[in-house]
């Protein structure tokens, strides 16, 4: 028997495991499924009621929409506490991943059925499969790389390409589908999606040996873990991650707009017609359909934003995870100058719009939204890994997510106030409000970055390293 021949979790595909990219194509999937929905989710409630079409809607206000919408994403993530724990307290990772999946199976086909009790409780199985899944396969890409790996933020990196090349393929086509036939042939879509993501997940489980699993098994050799209470550096550590929470609250809550605000405005305000005609779609594009130039933008513009961070990096300036997630918010901020400038050019005849806006400010600001998230999104996941302990692993993962889903919260609060408020008023207060918190996430950066005990820096003692992510073999 050759014994030079590697077992498949030993084996490396473009200097990274094999098994990242089998997460990377399960997220993917499931990010399909996951914002396919979310695409056509405020454009389905906020549709007038029509019985017996199959574009009819819920006919709630902007506000109502906003407002749920708002409180679906925030217990969407929100859940993602409870399975972060479940899982390092019972199962670990890798089985909540899979149990996560079959929920979201289960929650999207409910979906696809055209009945309002099916409709809120597709929702909460989706909820609770997300909870579970979301923390647990981040907390893997991460168990893959061993401690003080350089390939991790890469990994990262590829990682998140994966959810947004999903997010793209769903809302483009989810978006399109439900413009064509129906709003539950495009959950419906959503579903299949889901369930292509877990086939994957079942024939990739060989390449994930030793990752996911749970430590408290009693063949594990970190069981002990559990029991050991945490000691300062790692108190300190845990502090600083809660603390950078505060950031990704007011990341997602300005950018969360995407799937609220944002999109109803281009429904009801942005000129999305066309001089030519495109299959599927004809010559005008359905608003749903916006929420994919975000994913495309990262899909193209994902490793050159890793790259010029390592470069960046390697020159020897400040490159910090809480860094690079401050100037992010106020790259972002930057992109609601450009629907400022949208919102500047609508004229209303009074309840009515007589002059939309051009896509070009929409599409601008999503530019500039997607540059902001890949220097604070992908950073932060990768953060966690550096920092959680072994025990409280999935838990802070899950905490991070939770965060997001405040955020997400807070976006249809900020985005409802466009009820009161001008257009013009909501989007630049948010520019301005995220640009000087970034600023001031910089100013006391030093402080923050003390608390990390040097956790990014490679060198670092092993013995004051407590981040419990040694999973991988390779």
């Amino acid at each position: 028997m050759n014994t030079l021949v590697k077992k498949p979790y030993e084996k490396e595909l473009m200097g990274h495991p094999v098994g990242l990219y089998v997460l990377f194509f399960v997220e993917m999937w499931e990010r399909f499924s996951y914002y396919g929905m979310r695409a056509i989710l405020t454009l389905y409630i906020a549709a007038p009621v029509i019985f017996g079409d199959p574009q009819s809607g819920f006919g709630w206000s902007n506000a109502e929409t906003l407002s749920f919408y708002g409180t679906y994403t925030m217990f969407a993530y929100l859940t993602s506490i409870p399975g972060g724990w479940i899982a390092d307290k019972f199962m670990g990772q890798k089985k909540a991943v899979m149990l996560g999946g079959v929920l979201l199976c289960i929650g999207h086909g409910i979906l696809a059925v055209d009945q309002q009790w099916a409709f809120f409780t597709g929702l909460i199985f989706i909820v609770t499969g997300v909870g579970f899944l979301k923390p647990n396969i981040s907390t893997m890409v991460g168990g893959l790389y061993k401690t003080g790996d350089d390939r991790r933020d890469k990994g990262f990196y590829v990682f998140y390409i994966g959810i947004n090349l999903g997010a793209f393929l769903g809302a483009l086509l989810v978006g399109a589908v439900a413009a064509k036939w129906g709003w539950h042939y495009g959950f419906g879509l959503a579903g299949i999606g889901m369930a292509l993501g877990q086939v994957v997940y079942m024939f990739g489980l060989k390449y994930l040996q030793g990752v996911g699993d749970f430590i408290g098994s009693k063949d594990s050799p970190n069981k002990d873990l559990l029991k050991k209470p945490l000691n300062k550096v790692e108190k300190d550590r845990m502090l600083v991650m809660f603390l950078s929470f505060i950031i990704i609250i007011v990341f997602w809550g300005a950018f969360e707009q995407a799937g609220g605000l944002m999109s109803l405005y281009t429904e009801q305000k942005t000129d999305r017609m066309l001089s030519f005609s495109l299959p599927l779609i004809g010559n005008e594009i359905p608003a749903a359909v916006f929420q994919s130039i975000n994913a495309f933008f990262i899909i193209v513009l994902g490793t050159a934003v890793g790259s010029f961070w390592h470069k960046w990096k390697n020159k020897g300036k400040e490159s910090s995870s809480i860094f690079k997630m401050a100037i992010g918010v106020i790259i972002m901020a930057f992109g609601f100058f450009f629907m400022s400038k949208a919102a500047s050019d609508v004229v209303m005849n009074g309840d009515e719009v007589a002059e939309k806006s051009a896509m070009i400010w929409l599409v601008l600001a999503y530019l500039f939204h997607t540059i902001g998230e890949l220097c604070a999104s992908p950073v932060a996941l990768s953060f966690i890994t550096k920092l959680a302990p072994l025990k409280y692993a999935s838990f802070m993962m899950g905490a991070y997510f939770a965060a997001t889903g405040l955020g997400n919260k807070v976006a249809g609060f900020v985005g409802g106030l466009s009820e009161n408020a001008s257009d013009f008023q909501v989007f630049t207060g948010i520019a301005v409000t995220c640009t000087i918190f970034g600023l001031l996430i910089i100013a006391i950066l030093k402080p923050l970055k003390r608390l990390t005990h040097g956790a990014e820096d490679k060198k670092a003692k092993d013995d004051e390293l407590t981040e419990g992510f040694e999973l991988a073999e390779n």
